[in-house]
């Protein structure tokens, strides 16, 4: 990705670049502000501290900025004082680094910490390299602590607190759109002839779309956390209520993501002559193609619910699982009686019927909505 493209996107219209050249405005602004008040206003004597911290903690969500404001300066706090006290006792910087810095790298990785641990080693440094160590120098260096975390919470909370719900959007209806994509490709396959070449690649979809639904979900909870202490979540009640409808399609695009993928390891083992597994006879695969064409569409109209969520998606979305439902009864009387002598071609068609079965009825389990969004 070019950064010119980056620009221009960020300029075009909302999205994750134009959010992440916001939070880096908001944490240059935070740095800027804390210079002013600790150098202009109160005149601190080391007030390069304050904007140190105040622009690392404009973070991705205003509960992050919070929690790890604490833990910054609870990581600070306690290089600042073991580097005091070392230093005080020894009288040497370099002998009191010797012996200030394995314990704060090590303590640094305490849990509780977070990933602010790095800033008591910092911290320490800090201490000991500008000037002989004392209480007065400790108890400033964390007043300005303080100070950088307040403005940097502050700008975070104040200035476009960022709500995470178009992650979400997006990356759901990028999964849905790969699943649709996929059980369609396979579906123009076992319509002709078919390959274990054929197969690999159906299984390696299949497989990005298990990912792009982790994905789904990863995005799905930062929506939940950015809500989370954001005094603009009042503000966009009305769209955070989807997170909801949000948190049930991410359940049923993981069952689906199951079934494709093993629907695309059973093809990809009937496929391959060094196994037993049989491959579906031409008519059984015909009409299984013409069972996941409407699985595809399915799930393509299940996506549009997610984004519209108005009563004509919905209503495509039940022709689209009727339809399903209809191919897959209709495939279900072709198998009657099939192959049931044989325990391989049982396992086979037992697998493909059951697998669809499972997947049509998920669909059937619609998002909840908000009746302010119905249209």
């Amino acid at each position: 990705m070019s950064t010119a493209g980056a620009v221009r996107r960020a300029c075009a219209g909302p999205g994750r670049e134009r959010d992440l050249a916001v939070q880096s405005l908001k944490a240059a602004l935070a740095a800027l502000v804390a210079w002013i008040i600790a150098s202009q206003v109160l005149r601190a004597p080391m007030p390069f501290i304050a904007p140190w911290v105040a622009v690392a903690l404009v973070r991705t969500t205003v509960y992050r900025s919070m929690t790890e404001s604490l833990e910054q300066f609870g990581a600070i706090a306690l290089g600042t004082t073991l580097a005091t006290l070392t230093g005080m006792a020894v009288g040497d910087p370099t002998l009191a680094m010797v012996l200030v810095l394995p314990v704060t790298l090590l303590v640094g990785n305490w849990r509780k910490l977070g990933d602010q641990g790095i800033y008591g080693a910092t911290a320490a440094l800090f201490t000991l390299t500008t000037g002989d160590p004392s209480v007065d120098q400790a108890v400033a260096r964390l007043l300005e602590s303080l100070l950088g975390a307040g403005v940097g919470v502050a700008v975070n909370m104040l200035i476009l607190p960022p709500v995470y719900l178009r992650d979400s959007h997006n990356a759901l209806r990028t999964a849905a759109d790969a699943a649709s994509e996929c059980l369609a490709g396979i579906a123009r396959g076992l319509g002709g002839a078919w390959d274990h070449g054929d197969a690999r690649e159906w299984d390696r979809r299949a497989r990005r779309v298990t990912e792009l639904v982790g994905e789904a979900r990863e995005a799905l909870a930062w929506t939940e956390e950015s809500a989370r202490l954001n005094p603009a979540a009042p503000r966009r009640a009305r769209l955070l209520r989807r997170s909801g409808t949000y948190a049930h399609t991410v359940y049923v695009l993981e069952e689906l993501a199951r079934y494709t993928r093993d629907l695309a390891h059973t093809l990809l083992e009937a496929a391959d002559d060094s196994t037993a597994r049989p491959r579906p006879e031409e008519d059984v695969a015909a009409r299984y193609a013409r069972l996941l064409e409407r699985v595809a569409a399915a799930v393509e109209a299940f996506g549009h619910v997610v984004t519209e969520d108005s009563r004509e998606a919905r209503a495509r979305l039940r022709r689209a699982v009727a339809e399903a439902e209809a191919a897959h009864g209709d495939l279900r009387r072709l198998l009657g009686g099939r192959g049931v002598d044989d325990p391989e071609w049982m396992g086979l068609y037992g697998s493909l019927l059951v697998d669809a079965h499972r997947a049509v009825q998920r669909l059937l389990e619609e998002p909840p909505h908000d009746e302010e969004d119905r249209g």
